[in-house]
């Protein structure tokens, strides 16, 4: 038997070796660049009549002015004592701040992430006015820096002395993670070291603070990020103390007696405690989905990290046990996760409500943070998969269309009555936001389409991997020989691929993902290449020359879904997909009352198209009926058989709802009879 040719999907592709030429997905890049960015500067600025205001750059700013004070003073500032006054900090009078934090505790982060998302758009389209526009950002960002290499500007501008005092609820260390994860992105894109070198001393001075040494703090983040970050930073720099940073962190969460029991003043003394935060349990014992959504999405993905850059087969288990608890038990048809809105966290398995769906759009996107690691780990299909599922439906959804409102929220069922009168479900909103006082989401989905290429593509030294069908030019080197590759791709709408090689002949081993949604996919172009198939990826390798052409077919049929019995909400029901993208029913493609429909669902569905804000979308047609509305108007009446009036029922991309103003939607329909 011949020996596998199978291993880990190797490292993400750097975004200078491809050019996105794809249809959707370089429209999706250019509306970041183009509105998406400059959009959020305005927004951090506090420049956008109507929306909630940000504080962000001005805390930073006033930061730096406290920054510079103390210079000039020396040993004569006196540091204010914070009180900390919850994760909010806003202002009585809108018309008179005063040189105060204001904004959420977390409120730096927005910057952070709005500069990765620039560094990648930068990567991708080189723009001299944005690229100044963050230059002239990164100063003021970087005034605010004290000499000890300290940055988060609540402390800087409440007071010092009390920083590291309460790392469950203040978000130092995830404020740090973000920056570190920008700097990163931005000295890779333009060179520029000013930010990364200001990460560096923060990471610094939180290694001097942090550690298994005598007389160091035994904590660890409230909020994870900064494990991802270390990591990144290891890799960029080089430094392993980066690298022992993020592992102490791992090693320390979840510890007996707990860390965080000494940072309050209320004690415990028995009892499994800290699951909102992933901290009930050392991360190697976890083997349940728990707590807040995002930051579970994040601890995971450091996991991931710290697993294959130490080989710890330890933390390689524990990832999959968690993977397979939330993908097999805790996930959205549409790739959300997160069920409830009490603590933006994980319910119990099956427990996923339509109508109160949390499934924050962050939570998604920290998702396929982790599914791309995983492949990093091992080249298994599941981990694109959840990958494509996350990315085309939740993730997507998560923006409006033209890229100025953006949902928090992504429910799969929607009465906005209920949203405006039940304060069961006052965190859905029927139609998207210019912004949030809380804005971890919109700065997040900036920095991930910016970067999509490089969820699609990984390599290692010979072989190129194939996560996601995004069409472009891509360069590879192999063994000082240069590749190209002419991808054309009609996903998400059709699964027809072809990819032609140019440049040097040169020995390659392509791994080319066989989706989960697709039966009898077909490939041409093979001959005189060794195949395998095995978790989900065709494996190609051989000599690739100029002439050498591969022809990939997924035919995307739609098809019925059903949830695993145990889901109690969806017994009865189920929802229409197509290749990746999941559909949705509006009440403005098929009247009122959406939970009188009936679908049957071993009909023919049919092809069609809807016009959405100016843009034409593939919509599917399928047969069903409509329950009639009685006369009668008795809230209870003797059963009779209900009657029923044919209707053919109009689903559109689960993507593009709530472009057309507040309506109904529903992803899920019964069954008829």
């Amino acid at each position: 038997m011949e020996q596998s040719i199978i291993k880990g999907a190797g490292r993400p592709i750097s975004l200078r070796n491809i050019q996105v030429e794809d249809d959707f997905w370089k429209a999706q890049m250019e509306l970041v660049r183009k509105e998406v960015l400059p959009y959020q500067w305005e927004i951090l600025n506090d420049r956008v009549e109507g929306a909630a205001p940000s504080f962000c750059m001005r805390n930073f700013r006033i930061a730096g002015k406290i920054t510079q004070k103390k210079k000039a003073l020396g040993n004569a500032y006196e540091e204010p004592t914070p009180t900390f006054r919850g994760f909010e900090v806003l202002p009585e009078d809108m018309n008179h701040l005063e040189d105060k934090f204001y904004g959420f505790v977390f409120q730096d982060s927005d910057f952070s992430k709005w500069i990765e998302a620039v560094a990648y758009s930068l990567m991708n389209h080189p723009d001299e006015e944005l690229e100044k526009t963050a230059d002239e950002a990164i100063d003021i960002v970087c005034a605010a820096q004290q000499e000890n290499g300290y940055l988060d500007t609540y402390y800087i501008i409440s007071g010092m002395n009390s920083i590291f005092t309460n790392l469950r609820d203040h978000h130092e260390l995830y404020c740090f993670g973000h920056l570190t994860e920008g700097a990163v992105a931005y000295y890779q894109a333009t060179g520029k070291d000013k930010l990364l070198k200001a990460a560096m001393r923060f990471a610094d001075f939180i290694d001097s603070r942090f550690g298994s040494e005598e007389g160091k703090c035994k904590g660890y983040p409230g909020h994870e990020i900064a494990e991802m970050a270390l990591v990144r930073l290891y890799e960029v720099t080089g430094e392993e103390r980066y690298l022992r940073l993020c592992r102490f962190f791992l090693d320390e969460r979840g510890k007996r007696p707990y860390y965080w029991d000494s940072e309050r003043t209320e004690k415990h003394t028995q009892g499994e405690r800290y699951q909102y935060n992933q901290a009930h349990r050392p991360v190697r014992e976890q083997d349940e989905a728990v707590g807040h959504a995002v930051r579970a999405m994040y601890l995971y993905a450091g996991m991931a990290d710290a697993a294959r850059l130490t080989g710890d087969a330890s933390l390689l288990e524990a990832c999959r046990r968690l993977w397979k608890s939330t993908v097999h038990e805790k996930m959205y048809v549409t790739g959300g996760v997160g069920a409830t809105c009490q603590g933006e966290a994980f319910s119990f398995p099956f427990d996923l409500p339509n109508d109160l769906a949390y499934a924050e759009t962050c939570a998604s996107i920290g998702l396929i943070f982790w599914a791309r690691r995983m492949l990093e780990l091992e080249t298994a299909s599941e981990y694109g998969d959840v990958m494509e599922l996350a990315l085309y439906n939740t993730v997507l959804a998560g923006m409006a269309l033209d890229g100025k409102s953006f949902f928090y929220v992504n429910p799969l069922e929607v009465l906005p009555e209920a949203c405006h009168k039940d304060e069961r479900k006052f965190h859905v909103k029927p139609v998207r936001q210019k912004w949030f006082g809380c804005a971890c989401c919109p700065p997040n989905l900036a920095r991930l389409l910016s970067s999509i290429p490089s969820y699609a593509y990984t390599e290692d030294e010979e072989s190129l991997y194939m996560h996601l069908y995004i069409g472009g030019r891509l360069t590879k080197e192999i063994h000082g020989k240069k590749v190209r590759l002419q991808i054309e791709s009609g996903f998400p709408w059709s699964g027809k691929v072809r990819i032609s090689f140019e440049g040097e002949e040169a020995f390659m081993r392509l791994a080319l993902r066989i989706p989960g949604w697709c039966e009898n996919w077909k490939v041409n172009g093979t001959e005189g290449k060794r195949t395998e198939v095995k978790q989900g990826y065709l494996y190609i390798e051989g000599n690739w020359k100029n002439t050498d052409v591969l022809e990939l077919c997924f035919p995307m049929t739609p098809v019925f879904l059903q949830a695993d019995e145990r889901v109690r909400e969806n017994i009865g029901k189920v929802a229409l997909k197509r290749g990746p993208i999941v559909y949705c029913m509006e009440e403005t493609d098929n009247g009122d009352c959406l939970h009188l429909n009936q679908v049957f669902p071993e009909e023919p569905v049919e092809e069609g198209s809807v016009q959405i804000q100016g843009q034409t979308f593939p919509a599917l047609i399928a047969k069903g009926r409509k329950r009639k509305r009685e006369e009668a108007r008795e809230l209870y009446r003797a059963y009779r058989e209900a009657e029923y009036e044919k209707a053919e029922l109009t689903f559109i991309p689960y993507y593009t709802w709530a472009n057309r103003g507040e309506n109904e939607m529903s992803v899920w329909i019964e069954t008829a009879k």
